[in-house]
């Protein structure tokens, strides 16, 4: 379906599709479907169906309220102009190419779903559809198209920890065997369920923080890549759930440390071949390539307000925690909050990748894939020239120096984000006007929510919403 198709009345061929599906899943035992979206403030909302209405749901959709899309992480509601009112009704429409029979969830398959009008048109706040129409914008007026991932970082917490307390379940130290080896069974039911379901894990280790674990997929088209972080999350949950533990994937669930990131890997193709790799450019990088990487950077501040979108989010993104939080680029430059990923010569070609690490899971990564999208090609459109790379963590150089280089610290605050959004044009005409509003007034009200409280209350506040 194009951005401007009408849904056709019952839509036959999706609905011969899913009541095969159905029987299929029927089969298998699976008694419901989970049709999943993710709303402004990042929490994946969901309803579900039993397996033998799928047909009826591919056909003529689930209603759900747009009043989701001024939701606040705590279920406080904020308003536009158009949004956040009781009135109206949405139907969700299950993508059935990436249905999903969920092995940590006997009984149950998921689906991420397209939101439309009661009338037949594209919702204008649905993140999916943006996304997917940033993505074809960029085939059509540029010939490009890109392969994305989206790493996933969480803390995993012992379930039986008194109220709302997070106690990590494990003890060893960061990248140790010992705590690899203490949630060695979860882990290997994580990996199983995530093959079982088609995800392509790369790789999964023990993190940095304490309790923390990240896992690293294989890269796809940006929608599916963004599909996949919510279904591996849904995984993570489930699995963990099973074997009485707690996880998190909030930006920071404690006042200090490191917290959890959602870091994007990204690259631009033309014609079957990278523009990441094999051109004149630095490390390779295509004249495109690093125009595309200028125009990432030269918009950072204003990204922010998607790609770190809570409180919490600024309790990560502190200096020399490898957050990235100076507008700097270099490879393999952990502190730059772009950062040029080669890959191992021989695999240059399909490897290489920019990495934006100013992300977190608090994001729609449907909402953080098209906008960083939307910058880079801004960037390409206009040829635009990419500074001096940086060495070394930036927080360390002299602020003269940092001047002259364009090196500045990102937005330190929730509302000095949606100022620089605010200013962005090309931002806002990426999300359109009523998206672009809902950011604003959800990121405002998220600041409003948290107002007096110290780093233990923010971080307390955001710790069990993601």
């Amino acid at each position: 379906m194009s951005e401007s198709d009408p849904v056709p009345g019952g839509r036959p061929g999706e609905v011969e599709r899913a009541t095969a599906l159905s029987g299929e899943l029927t089969g298998q035992g699976v008694h419901g479907v989970v049709l999943a979206y993710v709303d402004t403030a990042g929490i994946t909302r969901v309803k579900t169906v039993p397996t033998a209405k799928l047909a009826s749901a591919a056909a003529w959709g689930v209603g759900m309220s747009p009043v989701f899309d001024t939701f606040l992480a705590d279920d406080s509601i904020v308003a536009t102009d158009v949004l956040g009112s009781p009135d109206g009704d949405l139907r969700l429409y299950p993508d059935l190419d990436r249905l999903t029979v969920l092995a940590a969830q006997p009984g149950w398959a998921w689906a991420p779903v397209d939101r439309i009008t009661q009338e037949g048109a594209p919702h204008p706040a649905c993140g999916r559809t943006v996304l997917r129409r940033t993505v074809a914008e960029a085939a059509g007026r540029h010939g490009v198209t890109f392969r994305a991932a989206v790493e996933v970082e969480w803390v995993v917490g012992r379930g039986d920890a008194d109220g709302d307390a997070f106690v990590p379940a494990v003890s060893g130290p960061a990248y140790g065997a010992a705590r690899q080896i203490e949630l060695s069974d979860c882990a290997a039911d994580l990996l199983a369920a995530l093959a079982a379901q088609g995800v392509d894990v790369e790789q999964f280790h023990p993190e940095y923080a304490a309790g923390q674990f990240e896992i690293s997929v294989g890269a796809l088209d940006p929608v599916a890549a963004a599909d996949h972080s919510v279904l591996v999350r849904q995984t993570i949950r489930a699995v963990s759930r099973r074997h009485g533990l707690r996880v998190s994937f909030a930006p920071a669930v404690l006042g200090r440390g490191v917290g959890n990131g959602g870091h994007l890997h990204l690259s631009a193709w033309r014609g079957g071949t990278n523009l990441h790799a094999g051109g004149t450019g630095r490390y390779g990088m295509t004249p495109e390539a690093e125009s595309f990487v200028a125009g990432v950077l030269g918009r950072l501040p204003a990204l922010t307000a998607m790609t770190a979108p809570s409180p919490a989010s600024r309790l990560r993104l502190r200096p020399s925690q490898w957050a990235g939080v100076f507008t700097a680029w270099g490879r393999e430059t952990r502190e730059a909050a772009l950062r040029i990923v080669t890959g191992t010569a021989g695999i240059r070609d399909r490897a290489a990748n920019l990495e934006v690490k100013p992300v977190d899971l608090a994001a729609n990564p449907y909402l953080a894939l098209a906008s960083v999208i939307a910058a880079g090609l801004d960037g390409l459109a206009s040829s635009a020239p990419l500074p001096e790379e940086i060495t070394g963590d930036p927080a360390r150089l002299d602020p003269a120096d940092a001047a002259a280089r364009g090196v500045r610290r990102l937005p330190v605050t929730l509302a000095e984000s949606v100022a620089a959004f605010r200013a962005d044009e090309v931002l806002r005409t990426a999300l359109g006007p009523v998206l672009a509003d809902a950011v604003v007034a959800v990121r405002l009200g998220e600041a409003g929510t948290v107002e007096g409280l110290d780093d233990e209350g923010v971080a307390a506040a955001y710790r069990w919403k993601y």
